[in-house]
């Protein structure tokens, strides 16, 4: 049987260790695109739990689809003519996502996810069926039908491992996203190339001038299409957006959502509602001037730490942010100072806060989000019996979340909060507690009661027209939602859509 083996691989120019890292390439290259993929839309589609499932759920019907159409092609036309092509057109869609994607989803963020759900199809599908190819050249004994395919299939799921691991860990964190997929288009179209050579035992130079000038082109229209970002953070397209009424203000857009707004020259100014909202609760629950010490689920743009420390000098803070991107930003475009006075730790928001000793926080912020909502684990009873755990007696709790509509999931997130708190009170637009409107929610919690009256003048003060419910009134708006747990928290699924705002 080793004889057969060794004639057939002769005769088709591959043998068993240029199969298995052919196969092992393959599965590592579909799940580089399948991540890099995500990262590549978000700025036009957003980043949820829908979207993270629609990406799962095309790469998976593209490897059911290349695994299917590849077994069936390989009985009906001969593996070793078709190997080398497969590898060069999917080098080339690769190649040419950048391009694509970022060409449509300026204009239309619905087609740039079919765009985008198209690019990762097309290269997944032609990868994938690069094994039952392989498989049928190596298969040389029926007796060994087992082996090789046992073999191959766990290549193959190594070699997804591998890609996973190497683009989570190092690929997104140290090169921009448009970069790897260019760089893996390349690396896939010099390897279809030289395969096909090797195995129809002739050069062929029409293809690889063909094939050059299509990658040739794909890496002059990136080059051409900006990305639109200042930096490609490990988790989010990062901009900084300079304010055309006022000179020194700037805007943090991460993924094309605002998130944060800056006065490089006055910390004081608060433009955004929500902020505003927090800034006036915290001057009326505790006297004027007085230092606080805060910890801080989400960084964004520091607006609210800095704002602490002009007004309430000797204020200390500590932040959780999970993307060090953002920080990098902050302190490089946004003038943020640091240091033992502001603390910064890069770290899962839910795993920082067990890090804080219990009743050492005078307030604790949430506003934390991955796209346009909070990360699931940090809405729950569990993680806001830990808040409750790290304030101190008459400390408070502020976060900030989005919803509109019927607001099933603000209402569930105030539901969890009095699940724990004594005291809730939640500010918002007037139109949000009617379902005619919505947007930001700002719910506090305390084992104190609040000055609904001093919170709402104040905010009034600053020019809002917010509305600040509690008591029976914030029950009957809560009505049946359900308290969010670690064990049952669907918070994308309860979130009501919104229109996305640039």
């Amino acid at each position: 049987m080793h004889g057969l083996a060794t004639g057939t691989a002769r005769a088709t120019g591959i043998g068993p260790r240029t199969g298995a890292a052919l196969v092992f390439g393959s599965s590592a290259a579909v799940l580089v695109v399948e991540l890099v993929a995500l990262r590549l839309m978000a700025p036009y589609v957003g980043l949820t739990m829908e979207m993270n499932t629609m990406v799962i759920g095309i790469a998976l019907s593209a490897i059911a689809t290349g695994s299917w159409a590849g077994g069936l092609a390989a009985d009906v036309m001969a593996p070793r003519r078709a190997l080398g092509p497969l590898l060069v057109l999917s080098g080339v869609v690769v190649a040419a996502t950048p391009t694509l994607v970022r060409l449509v989803g300026a204009a239309d963020g619905e087609l740039a996810l079919f765009v985008g759900g198209s690019c990762l199809f097309a290269p997944a599908a032609l990868l994938t069926a690069v094994t039952p190819m392989v498989t049928k050249l190596l298969l040389v004994d029926l007796d060994a039908t087992g082996t090789v395919v046992g073999r191959l299939s766990g290549i193959g799921t190594a070699g997804g491992i591998v890609g996973t691991v190497l683009t989570g860990f190092v690929l997104i964190s140290v090169v921009p996203v448009s970069v790897i997929l260019l760089a893996l288009g390349a690396l896939l179209l010099v390897t279809g190339v030289l395969v096909d050579a090797s195995l129809r035992d002739r050069r062929r130079g029409r293809q690889a001038l063909v094939a050059a000038v299509l990658v040739g082109g794909g890496v002059t229209g990136s080059a051409a299409v900006p990305s639109g970002c200042d930096a490609e953070t490990r988790y989010h397209c990062a901009s900084v957006v300079d304010d055309p009424d006022r000179e020194s203000g700037r805007t943090l857009v991460l993924d094309g959502l605002r998130h944060s707004y800056v006065d490089l020259d006055d910390p004081e100014h608060l433009e955004y509602p929500y902020v505003r909202a927090i800034a006036s609760l915290v001057d009326t629950a505790y006297p004027e001037g007085e230092a606080l010490d805060a910890y801080h689920l989400g960084a964004g743009g520091l607006s609210l730490p800095t704002y602490l420390e002009a007004v309430r000098p000797g204020s200390t803070g500590v932040v959780s942010e999970i993307d060090p991107g953002v920080i990098d930003v902050d302190r490089e475009l946004l003038g943020v100072a640091t240091g033992e006075h502001l603390e910064v730790r890069v770290e899962d928001g839910r795993i920082g806060l067990r890090r804080i000793a219990t009743g050492s926080r005078d307030l604790v912020v949430g506003d934390a989000f991955g796209g346009v909502s909070v990360p699931w684990h940090l809405t729950t009873r569990e993680a806001a019996a830990d808040i409750r755990r790290v304030l101190r007696p008459g400390g408070v709790y502020a976060v900030n979340v989005i919803d509109h509509g019927e607001a099933a999931f603000a209402r569930a997130a105030v539901a969890t909060l009095l699940a724990k708190f004594a005291h809730v009170a939640v500010a918002a637009e007037p139109g949000a507690f009617d379902g005619t409107g919505g947007g930001n929610f700002v719910a506090a919690a305390s084992d104190t009661a609040f000055d609904t009256a001093a919170w709402s003048g104040r905010v009034a003060e600053r020019g809002g027209d917010w509305r600040v419910v509690d008591g029976a009134a914030l029950d009957a708006w809560i009505g049946d939602a359900r308290v969010l747990t670690d064990d049952f928290a669907p918070v994308d699924q309860l979130l009501t859509p919104y229109p996305r705002r640039g």
